[in-house]
This record gives C-alpha cells, structure tokens and sequence, in this order.
C-alpha cells in the first residue's frame, strides 16, 4: 500500500512569542519560526525553506545564530523536557549537527540562546525557579560551567557573548543586569550592580567592553567593563496629529488581541504586556541591535530611534526616528501601528533594518533612505504584507480561482493566493470572524462574526458587505459545492439560505450540543453534520430530515468528511479515534496513537485522507484506512490544526492552526510525483467592481487629467513669470555690478599710491638700520677678538697643567700595579707552600690508615687462623676420645656376655658407666659450642676495641688542635684521660667478671648433674677409691686455683696490652700532628712506663705467650675431666672457685 507523501510548500505566520526570532543568515536570506519549523526566506525570490522542528516539540522558545552563521540553534520543548537543536545552515536541506537534550542540572524550558563569537561555545539561560546559566562546548555535548543567575526567581529576558571574548557573557531581566567572566572551569560575576534595580529588557553589546541596555521605563544605560558610563532618558512620542486624539486610541479596540486558553504562548506574555497603568506612558525598550555608526532601539509601540556616536566621550545622540505606518485597511488606523518591538537585526551589510513585532508583523526598513530624505518622517514597510495576529478560525477555497480564504481572531478576513503564495486582500472588522467560507467562483465570502453573518463581495480591491444574516456567534458556515446554498450554525441548529435569493430555505434542528463542523455531499443533496453531544448527523436537504445518524456520547466530535460517493463518514473527536461510518454504524475505529485529531479532510478521489492534531501535526493516509501505524506524520504547527482544506485538483492542502500560521502543503504519492487533475480547467482571472467603483474612478481619472493640463497651463505660466522676474533681476545685479567695480578701481589706486608712499619710507629706515648694525657688528667683532685671545692663552696653561697631571698619575698607577702584582705572587706563593704542606700531611695520614688497615687485617688473619686450628684440634682430640670410648664399650660388652650369669651386679655397673660415658660425650659437645660462643664473644670485643681506639684517635686529634693553648690542652689530656683510662679498665674489668661468673655458674650447674647422677655408684664405691679421690680432689683444687691465677694474670695482661695501645696510638698521632717549627709542650710527653724501643713487638709477643698458656691450661683441664669420667668422685664438696668481684660503673 503506498503512503501519501506531503512537502511543505509555503507558510504565512510568524512566531512572535520566540526569543530572538528574526536573524540574517546572508544579505538576501532571513531565518524566523513560522509554525512548529525555522523558515529560510529568500527577500527577492520570495521561496522558502524550511528547517522542522523535533518531532513531538510543543514549540520553540528561543532562537540563535552564531556569528559565523553557520549555525542555528533552537530551544525547544519536547514531551515536557527541555531540549537544544544545532543546525548547521550551510548544508542543503539543513541538517542536525548537535541536540542537547540530557541535563545534569535542573531546567524547565531554555528562554534565551547565545554562541560565542568563534561559534564553539553555546550559553544558555533557563527560566525561574530555576535561572540557571549553562555554558556548554557544543560539539563535544560538554558541559564547562553551570551558575545561578538569580535567586528571587525573576524572569531573565536575554543573554549573550562577548562580540570579542569567548569567556564573557552578559544577562539581562528584571533587576537583572549581570557580566560573568569563565575562569577555572566556573562563570564568576565580574560586575556589581550599583543604584536601584531595573527592569532591563534588552542589551547590546557595542564594543568589546561596552554593553547598552534598555529598560521598561524608556532609560537606556551605556556599561563599560560593568561600570556606568552614560544614560538618557526616552520619551513617548506622539504622531502630530494624535496629540488631541490621545484618550479616544485608547479606548479602541480594534487590534486587541485574545489568544485561546490553550495557546502555548501565554507563558510567555511577560515581556509584551504593560506593566502598570502608570507605566502605560513610558515607552519600553524591548530590542536593542548594534551597528557600525551606533545603535537602534526601540521607544515604545510602533517607535524605533537610531541614536549615533558623538564626538563626545562616550556619549550618543538620537539621530533619526522610524515608524510604523498606519494601515488604512484597518478599522481604526490609529491603532494600527501601536505594536510593541520584538526583535531588530541588521542585515550583514547594515543596508537593512528587520524588526518583528508581538502582532506577528515582519517589517524591513532601507537604510539608504534616512540619507535621501532627511526632512520627512520615516517609515518600515511590510516584508511582504500583513499576517493573522491572533489564532485562525477559519478556512476555506474555492474552484474557479485559487484562493483561500481565512478568519481570526484579530478580526480580520483574508485572502491568500496559493499559487503566487501571496495576499490578495484582506480587511478588519469591530467584531471577531469564527468562520468563513468562499464561494465556488471565488467572488463571495461568507463569514460568521460574533453578531451577525455577513455576505460580502471580494472586490478589486477591497472586501465589501452587501448582506447581514441575524445568526449569532456563527461558528460554522459553508457553501454548497454548486454555490446555490449556504449553511450557516447557530449553536445546534443549522440554518440552510439560498445564495440568490437570501432565504432562509431550511433549519436543521436535532443536535443536543454545539455543531462543530458541516459538509457537503458532491451532488449537494445531503450535509453531514456532527457536533460536541456525540452525534453524527446525515441530513437529506429534499426532505429536511436525518437520513442517518451516529450517536457516541462519550465523544466530543470535532471534524467530519464525507467520500466522494457520499457512502462513508469520516469523523474525529475527543476519544483519539478515527471512525469509519456508514448507515448509521461504525464500520472501522482507527486509533490515534495517545494524540487528538482535530480536523480531517478527504480527497476529492477519495484515495487519501488527512488528520490534524491537537499537537499541531499533519498525518496522511491512503483509504481505505491502515488498520496499523502506517501513515506519514509531519511536523506543522505550533498549536492545534483548527482547520484544513484540499483543492479540486488535490494538489494542494491547506491547514491553519492556533498559532496564527496558513501552511501549504504539496501532494505527492510514495514516488514524489505529484497527484494530476483528472480534468484541466484554467482558473478565472475576473474580479468584481462596483458600478459605482468604476464610475468614480472614470471621474477620478477625467479630474485628473484635466489637473493636469491645468497644472501644465499654471507651471508653462510661472516659467515665463519666472524668467521675466529673473532677466530683471539679473540687469539689476548687472548694474549694481558695475558701479562697485567702478569704486573698487578708484579704491585700488589710492591704495597704491599709499603703497609707494609707504615703500620709500620703508627703503629709508631700512637703509639707516643697515648702517646702525654694521657699526655695532665691527664693534662686537674688536671685543670679540680680545676675548678670545685671553682665553686661549687660558686654555693652554690649563692644557699644558692637564698633561703634566695626566703623566703624575700614570707613573702612580704604574706603581701600584707592580706593587699589586708582588704582593700577589707573594701571596701565591705562601699559599701554594701551605697548600704542598697540607698535600703532604693529608698523603701521610693516608698512608699511616693503609698501614693500620693492613696490620689490622693481618691481625685479624692470624686471630681466625689460630682459633680455626684451636678448634680443628679439640674436634679431632673428642673424636679420637669417642672412637676409644666405642672400642672399651665393646670390649666390656663381651667381657659382659662371657660373665652375664656370675656378675649380674657388675652387668649393671657397666651399663651405668655406659650412660655416664653418653653424658660425658653430650657435656663435651656443649663445652664445645660453649667455647665457639666464647670466640665469638672475644672477637666482638677485639671489634669494640678497635671503635675504641678510633674514637679515642678522633678526641686525640681535636685535643691536639689546642696545641698552642696550653691550658686547653691540658683539659682535654684530662678529659681523655678520665673518659679512656679509668672508664675502659672498668669495662675491662666488669666484662672479665662477667665471663668469671658465667663461667662458674656453667661448671656449679655441671657438678651439681654429675653429683646427682653418680650419688649412688659414689656410695658403694666411696670404700674402694677413697685414697684416689682424696688424691684427685687435691689435685682439682691446685688446679682450681692455678686457673684462678692464670686469670688474674690475664686481667693485668689485658690491662697492661690496653695501657700500650693507648701510648702506641698517642706516639703516632704525636708524629702525624707534630710541626717543625714548634716545640712540643712538656705535658704531651709520654711516661718513662710507655715508652720503649719496639712497642708492637712486645705486645704481640705477650699475647702469643698468653695464647700458649691458655692452650695449655685447656689441654690440662681436658685431662682431668677424662679422669674424673674414668674414676668415681668421692663424697667431698669441691672447694669455690676465686672469683674477684669488681663494682666499676660501666663506661659511658
């Protein structure tokens, strides 16, 4: 099934209530909303092109183009959300670049746009309670920055870019008058506002930093950088001839305007309406524009004044004042032009000023003409001719012309031309026009008003009443199809009247409710009528009576059709439904898809059907009627369709709405083709013209033709008046010439004369100043000369002076060089002595650290070795001793087995002294890690030491450096003294105490086992071996104290090794730190004690004297515990170990 296709041809109507709604888009192309769509108008080829709105918008709020006008971005509402549609222009048919349609802010509706001047940046202001100020990077649907313009929810009105400044914006409203700077990622206030709020409507911006703004209380503000500048006061001007007839254009009302309660635009009514009775006076700036030479702005209704820049600072000066015309076609032309000033803009080569007014009027004004006529008023013209200010009630064509015809609400009836797509009449009544219908041969209207139906004749040139019918508030009326009849409705009756003879043929009564809309059938023997009770009516006009009739009370009706066979009823209404009716019943119900329909029209080849809807779309169909979504939805109006007709040839359709827009839509099927007549007649090009019309103006043009020849007599008359007075006056001029050339000539000699006279005195005072001066020349000249030969002699003298001083100074420069350069290699050359001094003690003390390093390293070497072979031998001395412990255990193992039955008691002793061999052997091991931790412990003392030494190195060094303060340095051998000698034989003495007790504590907790485990095997043999035990006991002591010795010798051994370290280290840090040329102080001195002839090699000798007796006193110990396991003890107590307590505190 193919889908009808509709192509918005052309549109009449304008969008007053839009914010920014008319703007340049070239020099010959302007952009304004017209409906639910952005129009693209061409000034001299009078096409258009449309830009649709979103689909499901409810209108457009506000418009912006950007300053590469490039794009256009329209605010709109869709299903109840806020929405911003970039177009970019450039591309034909315009395309969406961007929608912005998710927020993450609250917002209502978006009142005013605004691009940045490089056009990359989008502002946007939204309405109270909100009143926040979005700042976007629009092609990448960024957000930058988001602030609330006002927080007393008052309305805002404007905002815009700086012309020059990405970052700056400016917002106007009421009390509102704000510049935002973007920093930081926020849009911060830069001004403040100083004096009593306003209620600014508008602004500009003139420069980069200059703003003028408008008020409701005609004052206009210039800010520059947010500080005022300059202010002038505008007042309401008066047409001369308006000045008696004030009180009377008030009181009329012939362009009061009604809109609906449904209209969308009544939200946005702040702007427009006055303000107050006290006010009413005050003209309200409502646009400002910015051009080259200054600015215009609006004065009040129907006033535009151009003020431009004067020579003085900052200051402007109204230059020129425009006006809205009166338009005589009106029924008070004094009212005519009282219309308040929307939107002005300039065309981008400033030739033309556009202005768009609340009444939904486009005006243009040239420019040039304020410099062709500067002495009269001056006027805008229409851009093309008058529009519907108000919402459109009516519509209807007819067949013989095209035309169609419209009412409104702005009491006006019009007639439009869908070929020419222009206006061909139109006129304004006292009372409001509901409904109009054109006659067949398009040379009547009939047109229902609030008192009366009125048939009139469409003249020439003007639409003229010759018949009132008493129908009231006729909201429905028709003609036949033949032309012969009309219905007219009366609230719920229908009134049928003879077109010739004016009567009243028949009266359809039977609807309970209001009838909302009647039809012809083709042959015009049956009307179809349906009305708000739910009913739909079939009328047979023979008869007077219903034929058929459809009653759905739960639906309110509000459009009907009818097929070209007159079988089937259309019909729309409240219930989103469209019904398919037939004798009496409802063939088909189509839904609607949760919209309205409105209107509906067929076809006259009964092959489509079209539906308007209360959200102001356009559907088309094919018929029969889909019973699914298949039809074309388009884009059409801003309010709901009211009416829409098709032409005979269903070429075209006509659809009018709320909004005050006619919109012509082109047919076509699904290929684009466009639907063809079925028969080809050519419109009719009469017109009517009265009689009287045609005689008054023959009169007109006789009286005109014999002023002519009149005028042609008078000015023929005047130029030969004209010339006689002329020739007079010039032999007059000639004359008086004459005689003042006459007296000039007699002037001009005397003056000569005086001349010559004056010349020769002249010559003589002249001659006689010569001489004078010459005289005193020569004098001047002789003393002159003297002067200047005392002076030279005085600048010789003084030139031989300079050049003797000059000579005095180079040889003392000379001088003080020579003795600066000595003085300098002198101090080279101490410093580089001391320098070799320094390299050469720092070269010494390193070789002495090498040298220590190395004998600390060889030390170290030997300790490790020694005690690596100290231990070597004690692992081979017990292993040797466990394998001979092995060899007697097996060996009493098999003396065991020969005598197991004859010593059983002996059995069990050598099982004992087998158990006491495993413990001597478990003993023995932990003597052995008992004396690695010893060598452990030895060498971390050898390690303290050497920090020691070190640190008693460093002390030494700095206590050298008192050297030549003998008191200082006395403190600081005292000092050392207390801190190394006393305190290290403390530590000497308590650690060798320590490792006495830790030791006797080792060898108590040893006996003690031993003790314990032998008690026994001591009992019964204590008879046997007492003689031995004594013996052995006897020898333990000796031992015990032999050891006790050896370590008080090795105490004062320690000690003294410590005392020849400590003279050692001092000896040499007295030779690293000895100068020649001093004389060592006697307190530094060593002891007789300390000093020797080979230090080193005693120590070293003593320590190996001790290391032996050490070894040797081990392998004597190891000795004794091999008996004392071999032989039982005795039951005597061991005497104490000699330990020598010490109570020295620990070193610091």
């Amino acid at each position: 099934m193919s889908v009808i296709v509709a192509q918005s041809l052309h549109i009449f109507g304008l969008r007053s209530r839009v914010a920014n709604n008319v703007c340049y888009f070239d020099e010959q192309i302007i952009i304004y909303p017209s409906g639910n769509s952005c129009v693209k108008y061409h000034l001299e080829q009078k096409w258009q092109k449309f830009i649709p709105g979103s689909e499901k918008s409810q209108g457009m709020l506000a418009l912006a183009m950007s300053p590469s006008r490039r794009y256009l971005a329209i605010s709109e509402t869709v299903q109840e959300k806020p929405t911003i549609t970039i177009y970019e222009l450039s591309s034909v048919p315009c395309k969406k670049r961007k929608v912005l349609s998710v927020f993450d802010f609250p917002v209502q509706e978006f009142v005013s746009l605004a691009f940045s001047p490089d056009s990359k940046y989008l502002v946007a202001q939204t309405g109270p309670p909100e009143s926040n100020l979005a700042y976007w990077m629009w092609e990448k649907q960024r957000t930058m920055a988001i602030v609330k313009a006002d927080i007393q929810n008052n309305p805002v009105y404007q905002v815009s870019f700086n012309p020059q400044d990405n970052t700056q914006v400016c917002i106007t409203g009421n009390g509102i008058f704000k510049l935002f700077r973007y920093t930081e990622g926020t849009l911060k206030q830069t001004n403040f506002q100083r004096g009593e709020p306003q209620n600014y409507l508008s602004h500009a911006w003139l420069t980069e930093d200059k703003v003028m703004v408008g008020t409701d209380t005609g004052k206009l503000f210039l800010f520059e950088s947010g500080d005022l500048r300059w202010e002038t006061s505008i007042e309401c001007k008066e047409r001369p001839s308006e000045v008696e007839k004030d009180e009377l254009a008030h009181e009329s009302e012939s362009l009061i305007e009604f809109p609906t309660a449904s209209s969308p635009d009544l939200s946005s009514e702040m702007l427009c309406e006055a303000v107050g009775q006290q006010q009413a006076s005050l003209p309200q700036i409502s646009a400002i524009a910015a051009y080259s030479k200054g600015f215009a702005c609006s004065a009040g209704p129907g006033v535009v004044l151009l003020f431009e820049k004067t020579e003085e600072k900052e200051g402007y000066r109204e230059n020129r004042e425009i006006r809205i015309p009166q338009d005589q076609r009106t029924s008070d032309p004094n009212q005519s032009d009282k219309q308040d000033v929307m939107c002005m803009c300039f065309s981008p080569s400033e030739e033309t000023l556009l202005i768009s007014t609340n009444k939904n009027q486009l005006y243009i004004f040239t420019m040039s003409s304020t410099e062709i006529i500067k002495g009269e008023p001056a006027h805008f013209e229409y851009l093309n001719f008058p529009l519907h200010s108000a919402a459109i009630t009516g519509l209807d064509i007819c067949i013989r012309k095209p035309l169609v015809a419209t009412c409104s609400l702005d009491r006006s009836v019009r007639i439009w031309n869908y070929e020419t797509n222009t206006l061909d009449l139109y006129k304004e009544y006292q009372e409001e026009a509901y409904a109009v219908s054109l006659h067949p041969t398009g040379l009547y209207v009939l047109a229902g008003f609030s008192d009366k139906l009125r048939l009139m004749n469409l003249l020439i040139d003007d639409i003229r009443t010759f018949k009132d019918f008493t129908v009231r508030g006729c909201r429905e009326c028709t003609f036949s199809n033949g032309g012969h009849l009309f219905a007219a409705v009366n609230g719920n009756v229908i009134h049928i009247y003879s077109t010739t003879s004016f009567e009243n043929v028949n009266n359809l009564k039977g609807h309970n409710g209001k009838v909302r809309s009647v039809i012809w059938s083709a042959d015009d023997n049956k009307l179809i009528s349906c009305g708000t009770d739910g009913a739909v009516y079939e009328w047979s006009l023979l008869t007077g009576k219903r034929e058929s009739e459809c009653v759905l009370k739960s639906c309110s009706y509000s459009g009907v059709a009818i097929s070209p066979d007159a079988k089937i009823i259309f019909a729309v209404g409240s219930d989103q439904t469209l019904k398919e009716i037939s004798d009496s019943s409802i063939l088909c119900e189509v839904p609607t898809f949760d919209v309205t329909y409105t209107a509906i029209v067929v076809s006259h080849s009964g092959r489509m059907v079209f539906t308007g809807t209360s959200m102001g779309t356009i559907r088309s169909m094919k018929y029969p009627l889909p019973v699914h979504k298949e039809f074309n939805e388009y884009q059409a109006h801003a309010g709901p369709v009211t009416k829409m007709s098709i032409t005979c040839d269903d070429q075209f359709l006509l659809t009018v709405s709320e909004d005050g827009c006619l919109l012509i839509w082109k047919v076509y099927d699904k290929e684009g083709r466009g639907l063809k007549r079925e028969k080809e007649v050519g419109y009719a090009d009469e017109v009517l013209i009265t009689k009287t019309d045609m005689e008054e103006k023959t009169q007109v043009m006789l009286e005109l033709k014999t002023r002519v020849e009149e005028l042609k007599m008078e000015n023929e008359y005047q130029l030969r008046l004209k010339d006689m007075n002329y020739n007079e006056k010039m032999k007059e001029l000639t004359e008086k010439f004459i005689q003042e050339m006459e007296s000039l000539k007699t002037k001009n000699q005397v003056l000569k004369a005086e001349k010559e006279k004056q010349e020769l005195q002249y010559q003589e005072q002249l001659s006689e100043l010569m001489e004078k001066q010459s005289r005193e020349v020569q004098d001047l000249e002789s003393g002159n000369n003297q002067k200047l030969l005392l002076e030279y002699e005085k600048y010789q003298e003084l030139q031989v002076k300079s050049q003797r001083m000059q000579e005095e100074y180079e040889k003392q420069l000379h001088d003080m060089e020579e003795t600066k350069n000595q003085a300098l290699e002198e101090l080279t050359e101490y410093y580089e002595a001391k320098l070799h001094e320094k390299t050469t003690l720092l070269e010494e003390a390193q070789d002495d650290a090498r040298q220590q390093l190395q004998e600390f390293e060889e030390t170290k070497k030997q300790i490790e070795e020694d005690e690596d072979r100290e231990i070597q031998e004690i692992k081979i001395k017990y292993e040797r001793r466990l394998r001979e412990e092995r060899e007697s255990n097996l060996r009493l193992k098999g003396e065991t087995g020969i005598m197991r039955k004859k010593m059983e008691g002996e059995l069990e002793r050598f099982h004992q002294q087998n158990m006491q061999l495993e413990l001597n052997i478990t003993e023995l091991r932990q003597k052995l890690k008992a004396t690695d931790r010893e060598m452990h412990k030895e060498q971390q003392k050898e390690r303290d030491m050497e920090a020691l030494v070190k640190r008693f190195k460093t002390d030494l060094h700095n206590c050298v450096g008192f050297i030549q303060e003998p008191k200082k340095l006395k403190e600081g051998i005292r000092e050392l003294y207390s801190k190394y000698v006393q305190q290290a034989d403390m530590v000497e003495i308590v650690g060798v105490d320590t490792d006495l007790q830790q030791e006797y504590t080792r060898q108590r907790e040893h006996l003690e086992r031993n003790l314990a485990t032998l008690k026994k095997k001591v009992v019964k043999e204590s008879e046997i071996h007492r003689a031995d035990n004594v013996r052995i006991m006897q020898e333990n002591v000796s031992l015990i104290k032999e050891i006790n010795e050896l370590r008080r010798e090795l105490k004062v051994t320690r000690t003294h090794v410590h005392d020849l370290q400590s003279a050692l280290g001092l000896n040499r840090k007295n030779k690293k730190q000895g100068i020649p040329d001093t004389v060592p102080s006697r307190e530094l001195l060593p002891s007789p004690s300390v000093l020797r002839l080979n230090v080193e090699e005693e120590t070293e000798r003593i320590i190996e004297m001790q290391r032996l007796e050490i070894k040797r006193l081990r392998d004597q110990i190891q000795g004794q515990e091999q008996a004392i396991a071999l032989r039982p003890l005795s039951g005597g107590r061991l005497p104490t170990l000699e330990i020598e307590s010490s109570h020295g505190t620990q070193p610091q």
